[in-house]
């Protein structure tokens, strides 16, 4: 494999961790908010929720934009 795949290689899977790693904290955030006895502990989990879902929907765009292929001249 040459330097420059290794390169796409090693973004990519940055890029599918983030999504994961989202994934993990929306369903967290869901299982808190479910189980959780009292209403503050049920805030929490939905903002968790809430905030795994906005990594979900940002994160891996704005790498994606960042590490974007150059237009060719």
């Amino acid at each position: 494999m040459t330097p420059s795949d290794n390169k796409a290689r090693s973004r990519w899977l940055a890029i599918v961790g983030s999504r994961i790693a989202g994934s993990l904290g929306a369903v967290f955030g869901l299982v808190l908010a479910v189980r959780a006895p009292d209403w503050p502990v049920k805030v929490l989990g939905v903002a968790i929720a809430l905030s795994a879902l906005a990594v979900i929907a940002i994160v891996p765009a704005s790498l994606a934009h960042r590490w974007r292929t150059p237009p060719r001249p």
